[in-house]
Protein backbone atom coordinates (compact mmCIF):
# COMPACT_ATOMS: atom_id res chain seq x y z
CA UNK A 1 0.00 0.00 0.00
CA UNK A 2 1.23 3.17 -0.70
CA UNK A 3 -1.30 5.40 1.14
CA UNK A 4 -3.19 3.44 3.40
CA UNK A 5 -0.33 1.35 5.03
CA UNK A 6 0.22 -0.40 7.79
CA UNK A 7 1.47 1.85 10.39
CA UNK A 8 -2.08 4.27 8.48
CA UNK A 9 -4.31 1.64 10.06
CA UNK A 10 -2.44 1.40 13.16
CA UNK A 11 -2.61 4.46 13.71
CA UNK A 12 -6.39 5.01 13.09
CA UNK A 13 -6.64 2.31 16.03
CA UNK A 14 -4.77 4.54 18.10
CA UNK A 15 -7.46 7.98 17.31
CA UNK A 16 -10.74 5.75 17.87
CA UNK A 17 -9.16 4.63 21.45
CA UNK A 18 -8.31 8.45 21.88
CA UNK A 19 -12.17 9.01 22.03
CA UNK A 20 -13.19 9.49 25.37
CA UNK A 21 -17.25 10.12 26.68
CA UNK A 22 -18.36 13.78 26.57
CA UNK A 23 -18.91 14.02 30.35
CA UNK A 24 -18.57 12.30 33.59
CA UNK A 25 -21.78 10.91 33.80
CA UNK A 26 -21.76 9.53 30.58
CA UNK A 27 -18.75 7.42 31.39
CA UNK A 28 -20.49 6.43 35.07
CA UNK A 29 -23.62 5.06 33.05
CA UNK A 30 -21.20 3.10 30.81
CA UNK A 31 -19.64 2.00 33.79
CA UNK A 32 -23.47 0.89 35.21
CA UNK A 33 -24.26 -0.79 31.96
CA UNK A 34 -21.57 -3.31 31.80
CA UNK A 35 -22.22 -3.97 35.57
CA UNK A 36 -25.97 -4.46 34.53
CA UNK A 37 -24.34 -6.97 32.12
CA UNK A 38 -22.56 -8.74 34.07
CA UNK A 39 -19.60 -7.11 32.79
CA UNK A 40 -16.23 -5.88 34.50
CA UNK A 41 -15.78 -2.86 33.16
CA UNK A 42 -12.14 -2.34 34.41
CA UNK A 43 -10.86 -5.79 33.27
CA UNK A 44 -12.78 -4.87 29.82
CA UNK A 45 -10.45 -1.34 29.35
CA UNK A 46 -7.44 -3.32 30.90
CA UNK A 47 -7.44 -5.89 27.71
CA UNK A 48 -8.18 -3.18 25.32
CA UNK A 49 -5.01 -1.03 26.55
CA UNK A 50 -2.85 -4.05 26.56
CA UNK A 51 -4.12 -5.12 23.09
CA UNK A 52 -3.35 -1.58 21.78
CA UNK A 53 -0.19 -0.58 24.33
CA UNK A 54 2.51 -0.98 21.74
CA UNK A 55 0.59 0.71 19.38
CA UNK A 56 -0.36 3.96 21.82
CA UNK A 57 3.29 4.06 22.94
CA UNK A 58 4.40 4.66 19.37
CA UNK A 59 1.92 7.24 17.85
CA UNK A 60 0.71 8.89 21.30
CA UNK A 61 3.18 12.08 22.32
CA UNK A 62 5.17 11.35 25.31
CA UNK A 63 2.21 13.24 27.40
CA UNK A 64 -0.02 10.53 27.19
CA UNK A 65 2.99 7.77 27.96
CA UNK A 66 2.44 7.65 31.94
CA UNK A 67 -1.36 7.13 31.82
CA UNK A 68 -0.46 4.03 29.42
CA UNK A 69 2.25 2.50 31.69
CA UNK A 70 -0.41 2.73 34.95
CA UNK A 71 -3.53 1.62 33.36
CA UNK A 72 -5.23 5.10 33.73
CA UNK A 73 -5.88 6.32 30.49
CA UNK A 74 -9.02 4.63 30.08
CA UNK A 75 -10.17 3.24 33.59
CA UNK A 76 -10.60 6.45 34.65
CA UNK A 77 -12.63 9.45 33.57
CA UNK A 78 -10.14 12.00 32.26
CA UNK A 79 -9.06 15.41 33.63
CA UNK A 80 -10.08 18.78 31.48
CA UNK A 81 -6.23 19.32 30.82
CA UNK A 82 -6.02 15.54 29.48
CA UNK A 83 -9.22 15.85 27.49
CA UNK A 84 -7.79 19.03 25.95
CA UNK A 85 -4.56 17.14 24.89
CA UNK A 86 -6.27 14.33 23.51
CA UNK A 87 -8.66 16.39 21.74
CA UNK A 88 -5.40 18.11 20.30
CA UNK A 89 -3.51 15.04 19.44
CA UNK A 90 -7.02 13.98 17.13
CA UNK A 91 -7.20 17.28 15.26
CA UNK A 92 -3.56 16.74 14.14
CA UNK A 93 -4.17 13.34 13.50
CA UNK A 94 -7.25 14.24 11.78
CA UNK A 95 -5.67 16.97 9.73
CA UNK A 96 -2.62 15.13 8.81
CA UNK A 97 -5.32 12.18 7.05
CA UNK A 98 -7.21 14.94 5.22
CA UNK A 99 -4.36 15.57 3.31
CA UNK A 100 -3.37 12.15 2.63
CA UNK A 101 -6.51 11.55 1.69
CA UNK A 102 -6.92 14.35 -0.70
CA UNK A 103 -3.75 13.19 -2.06
CA UNK A 104 -4.73 9.86 -3.02
CA UNK A 105 -8.19 10.61 -4.13
CA UNK A 106 -7.34 13.26 -6.26
CA UNK A 107 -4.92 10.92 -7.99
CA UNK A 108 -7.51 8.14 -8.37
CA UNK A 109 -9.77 10.97 -10.19
CA UNK A 110 -6.49 11.85 -12.62
CA UNK A 111 -6.56 7.71 -13.81
CA UNK A 112 -10.18 7.19 -13.25
CA UNK A 113 -11.39 7.39 -17.07
CA UNK A 114 -8.19 4.76 -18.27
CA UNK A 115 -9.48 2.44 -15.79
CA UNK A 116 -11.84 -0.78 -16.82
CA UNK A 117 -15.43 0.20 -15.63
CA UNK A 118 -15.79 -3.21 -13.24
CA UNK A 119 -12.50 -1.77 -11.82
CA UNK A 120 -13.91 1.65 -11.02
CA UNK A 121 -16.69 -0.38 -9.32
CA UNK A 122 -14.45 -2.34 -7.55
CA UNK A 123 -13.61 0.73 -5.32
CA UNK A 124 -16.34 2.81 -5.70
CA UNK A 125 -18.88 0.59 -3.84
CA UNK A 126 -16.49 -0.51 -1.18
CA UNK A 127 -15.95 -4.07 -0.08
CA UNK A 128 -14.85 -3.07 3.05
CA UNK A 129 -15.45 -5.46 6.12
CA UNK A 130 -16.30 -7.96 3.50
CA UNK A 131 -14.80 -11.43 4.25
CA UNK A 132 -12.62 -13.81 2.01
CA UNK A 133 -14.32 -16.94 1.82
CA UNK A 134 -12.04 -18.91 -0.83
CA UNK A 135 -9.78 -18.19 -3.86
CA UNK A 136 -7.90 -19.63 -6.53
CA UNK A 137 -5.98 -19.33 -9.42
CA UNK A 138 -8.02 -21.10 -11.67
CA UNK A 139 -6.08 -21.20 -15.14
CA UNK A 140 -3.31 -19.04 -16.59
CA UNK A 141 -3.88 -15.51 -16.12
CA UNK A 142 -7.02 -15.80 -14.11
CA UNK A 143 -7.62 -15.25 -10.20
CA UNK A 144 -11.37 -16.03 -8.35
CA UNK A 145 -11.76 -14.37 -5.10
CA UNK A 146 -15.27 -14.86 -3.36
CA UNK A 147 -16.40 -13.08 -0.25
CA UNK A 148 -18.82 -12.76 1.82
CA UNK A 149 -20.59 -9.47 2.02
CA UNK A 150 -22.98 -9.85 4.49
CA UNK A 151 -21.64 -7.01 6.93
CA UNK A 152 -20.50 -4.76 3.99
CA UNK A 153 -21.74 -1.58 2.97
CA UNK A 154 -22.63 -3.06 -0.50
CA UNK A 155 -23.75 -6.09 -1.97
CA UNK A 156 -24.78 -8.19 1.14
CA UNK A 157 -24.70 -11.31 -0.42
CA UNK A 158 -21.27 -13.81 -1.63
CA UNK A 159 -19.92 -12.22 -4.71
CA UNK A 160 -17.17 -13.98 -7.13
CA UNK A 161 -14.54 -11.09 -8.68
CA UNK A 162 -13.04 -12.61 -11.13
CA UNK A 163 -9.64 -10.89 -12.40
CA UNK A 164 -8.43 -12.03 -15.99
CA UNK A 165 -5.18 -10.92 -17.57
CA UNK A 166 -3.50 -11.29 -14.42
CA UNK A 167 -0.14 -10.17 -14.82
CA UNK A 168 1.12 -9.89 -11.00
CA UNK A 169 -0.37 -11.22 -7.97
CA UNK A 170 1.14 -11.28 -4.45
CA UNK A 171 -0.81 -13.29 -2.07
CA UNK A 172 -0.79 -13.26 1.96
CA UNK A 173 0.12 -16.28 3.51
CA UNK A 174 -3.47 -17.27 4.57
CA UNK A 175 -5.90 -15.41 2.18
CA UNK A 176 -9.00 -17.17 3.50
CA UNK A 177 -11.43 -15.44 6.08
CA UNK A 178 -9.41 -12.51 6.30
CA UNK A 179 -11.45 -9.17 6.04
CA UNK A 180 -11.42 -6.88 3.64
CA UNK A 181 -10.47 -3.25 4.51
CA UNK A 182 -9.11 -0.62 2.30
CA UNK A 183 -8.37 -0.42 -1.58
CA UNK A 184 -5.83 1.40 -3.52
CA UNK A 185 -5.97 0.85 -7.24
CA UNK A 186 -3.26 2.21 -9.90
CA UNK A 187 -3.42 2.38 -13.98
CA UNK A 188 -1.23 0.20 -15.61
CA UNK A 189 -0.33 -0.68 -18.99
CA UNK A 190 -3.34 -2.59 -20.54
CA UNK A 191 -5.26 -2.56 -16.75
CA UNK A 192 -4.83 -2.27 -13.23
CA UNK A 193 -3.64 -2.80 -9.96
CA UNK A 194 -5.54 -2.91 -7.18
CA UNK A 195 -3.71 -2.98 -3.79
CA UNK A 196 -5.93 -4.35 -1.17
CA UNK A 197 -5.28 -3.80 3.33
CA UNK A 198 -6.44 -7.13 4.88
CA UNK A 199 -6.85 -8.32 8.42
CA UNK A 200 -5.94 -10.40 10.87
CA UNK A 201 -3.25 -10.30 10.45
CA UNK A 202 -2.03 -6.90 8.67
CA UNK A 203 -1.64 -7.98 5.42
CA UNK A 204 -1.23 -6.45 1.88
CA UNK A 205 -3.07 -8.36 -1.90
CA UNK A 206 -1.77 -7.11 -4.92
CA UNK A 207 -3.24 -8.02 -8.11
CA UNK A 208 -2.33 -6.35 -11.51
CA UNK A 209 -4.96 -7.42 -14.25
CA UNK A 210 -6.39 -6.46 -17.10
CA UNK A 211 -10.41 -6.11 -16.05
CA UNK A 212 -12.21 -7.74 -13.16
CA UNK A 213 -15.71 -9.15 -13.51
CA UNK A 214 -18.64 -9.72 -10.43
CA UNK A 215 -20.90 -12.78 -10.39
CA UNK A 216 -23.69 -12.34 -7.12
CA UNK A 217 -23.42 -15.57 -6.08
CA UNK A 218 -26.90 -15.93 -3.32
CA UNK A 219 -29.43 -13.59 -2.22
CA UNK A 220 -28.94 -10.10 -0.32
CA UNK A 221 -28.47 -10.86 3.64
CA UNK A 222 -30.46 -7.97 5.09
CA UNK A 223 -30.12 -7.83 8.85
CA UNK A 224 -33.31 -7.03 11.01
Amino acid sequence: MKFYTYSWYEEMQVRGFMVFPETEQDWLEDVAWHAADGLSYKERTRDFLEYLKADLLKYLPEYFHPSIHDGTINSTYPEPEFKEQAQQWRNEYEARMKVLDDEYYSGYLSIKDNLPLNAVQLVEKSLHDSRVISYAVTWEEVVEIILDCGGAMHYQCDIRLTFTGVTGLVLPERLNRMVWLYTEIYAVEQGFELRVLLDPPLSELRITAQDVSFEMLSEPKYNG
